[in-house]
Parts: C-alpha cells; structure tokens; sequence
C-alpha cells in the first residue's frame, strides 16, 4: 500500500466532458437572439407607412377621402390626442378613448363594420414625444384598424 499525497482517483485520466458550460453558453446565445427578435419586430414595423397630407394652410382635410371611412387623429406636443372629422374636432383623454369612439362610430354606422375598410390617419406634431404616439399606433392597431402617421410637408 503506497501512500501519497494526491489520491488515485485524481491520477486517473477523466473520459468525460463537461458540457455544463457549453449549456450555459447556448442558452446565452439563444436569450440575446431571442432579445433582439422581440425588439426588432417592436421598433420596426413594416406594415406603418407615413402618408402626405397636403393642404394649402397646413389644417387637415378630408374632402378628398372616401366619406366614412377615413378617421383623423392629431397628436400636439403635448401628447394629446385630438378626434378631426369634417363637422367637428374634440379631444380624448387617452387611448383608450380613441378605441372607445372607433367602435362608438363603427356602432353609429358612421363607420364601416369592417375594420379592414377604415383608414385612420395620425397627424403628428413635429414636436411630440414619442411615448404618446406609439400608444396611439399601438392602441389602433390592437382594434383591428389600419393606421398611417401622416405629415404635412415643411414651407420655405
């Protein structure tokens, strides 16, 4: 029996690999591509285009627009959100007030049943935040309508 230091278990060569580590890492890996997926679909949606609303003194109009099935919305630099339509303007008090006269119009039969059919414009305010707006994009989108921030273009 020979004594020594370093047990024999020790000075036996190992036929195995730990593959803990190598765990650890792919699920790393998968986390950030995960991360970046869910961002990427978040801050760049293909299906919002920005439309030109061009008017000779900068005030929306829809005379253009098919009556009915087209909304207004404004958003001033204050974040608030402004319902436009040819007879009328009021404010709303949150997103959920947009939603809210969507489907109260849409009831009204001012607005066609099928959400597919109605276009709603958002008129931004070149000085809003950007929290405000992308509560309203959100909101309209969640209802089923289709929605384009729109711009007025800049006078020389």
């Amino acid at each position: 029996m020979s004594s020594s230091l370093v047990p024999d278990d020790e000075l036996k060569s190992q036929k195995s690999l730990n593959l803990a580590p190598m765990v650890d890492f792919l699920f790393l890996i998968l986390a950030i591509f995960a991360v970046l997926a869910v961002t990427r679909t978040v801050l760049y949606d293909a299906d919002i285009q920005a439309v030109k609303l061009e008017t000779p003194a900068g005030t929306p109009s829809l005379s253009h627009a098919e009556p009915g099935y087209t909304v207004l919305l404004s958003i001033n630099n204050k974040g608030q959100y402004k319902w436009v339509s040819e007879f009328n303007e009021f404010l709303l008090r949150d997103v959920q007030a947009i939603t809210h006269e969507l489907y109260k119009q849409q009831k009204l039969g001012l607005l066609p049943k099928d959400c597919s059919k109605v276009k709603v414009l958002l008129q931004i305010d070149k000085n809003a935040q950007w929290e405000p707006i992308a509560h309203a994009i959100f909101a309209v989108r969640e209802a089923g309508f289709a929605i384009s921030p729109v711009y007025s273009p800049e006078e020389n």
